[in-house]
This record gives C-alpha cells, sequence and structure tokens, in this order.
C-alpha cells in the first residue's frame, strides 16, 4: 500500500456521505487519503493508536468529522502532534451546531482547526488540507493557484440577464 497523507476519520458510517465531500477534493488535487469510520466513545483504543501510529506510517494531516458530541477531531489531536482539522457533521437534534462548538472549543494545547457544518465544511477541510501541504509541495501549490484562478474566472463569466 503507498503512503497516505490525509486520513479522513469519521465517528459514523452516517457520516460517509458528508466527508466524501473531503476526498473527492483531495482526490481532485491528487493527494492520498484514506477514509476510516473510527469513533471516539465506541472504538477508542483503536482510534488512538491509529492517530499515534499515523505519522510513523508517513502520514501528514487528519481530518475529522462526527456529529453530535463530536469528540472525534479532540481526541486524535490528544493523540498526535500531526495537524487535525474537525468538520462539524450536521447531525442530531440540533443540525450540527452541537457539533460545531465540540469542534471548536478545544482546551489550550489541543488544537483543532473547525470548519463549516456539513458538506461545505468538508470540501474546506480538503482544501485546508491540500493548502497546508503545498507549503513544502510546489506541484500542489501551482494545482491551487489554478483552482483559485478557475474559481475567480467562474464568478467573472457570469452573466444574470
Amino acid at each position: 500500500m503507498s503512503q497516505i497523507d490525509v486520513a479522513i476519520l469519521m465517528g459514523s458510517q452516517s457520516d460517509v456521505e458528508v466527508m466524501r465531500e473531503a476526498s473527492n477534493i483531495l482526490h481532485d488535487f491528487g493527494v492520498s487519503n484514506e477514509m476510516r469510520v473510527l469513533s471516539a466513545h465506541r472504538t477508542p483504543q483503536e482510534t488512538a493508536e491509529y492517530a499515534e501510529k499515523f505519522r510513523d506510517k508517513g502520514g501528514k494531516i487528519f481530518i475529522c468529522g462526527a456529529g453530535v458530541s463530536a469528540a472525534l477531531a479532540g481526541v486524535v489531536a490528544a493523540h498526535t502532534t500531526l495537524p487535525v482539522i474537525g468538520v462539524p457533521v450536521n447531525s442530531g437534534p440540533l443540525n450540527g451546531m452541537d457539533a460545531l462548538l465540540s469542534t471548536v472549543q478545544m482546551p489550550p494545547g489541543v488544537p483543532v482547526a473547525g470548519v463549516a457544518i456539513g458538506k461545505a465544511g468538508s470540501k474546506n477541510a480538503g482544501l485546508l488540507a491540500v493548502r497546508i501541504l503545498s507549503l513544502s509541495d510546489e506541484s500542489l501549490a501551482q494545482k491551487l493557484h489554478e483552482f483559485k484562478e478557475n474559481q475567480r474566472q467562474k464568478i467573472l463569466d457570469t452573466r444574470l440577464n
């Protein structure tokens, strides 16, 4: 198996639809990634072990998506020194607001980068991972430049009448 740069973890199988957006972005930029279901509450030992060993396998960044209590990103951050991006999943009775607060209200010393709730956040998590990786990869930096230029051009080409 080749090296995986980004691990996309989610707390439940029901989060796959949201988290696939991050994977799609990473694939578009040619960044290797894998998606895994690991729960902060139901598989705490396996989650900690995965987080602790990912750097040794050449991994660089975690993207963690979870809903409701959304503890996954914090648990992963507690077990690694790699960047962790938390995606609040829009599930549960508060439609992701509880997950957002759980993701961004980390104690000092356990940083987790937070993005928007749901699919938009998942896409941005993928893009944020690409931006981090582009710091040491000029070809990714060029692809990001082209991506931004394509976004710019789409707006400029928009005609309303």
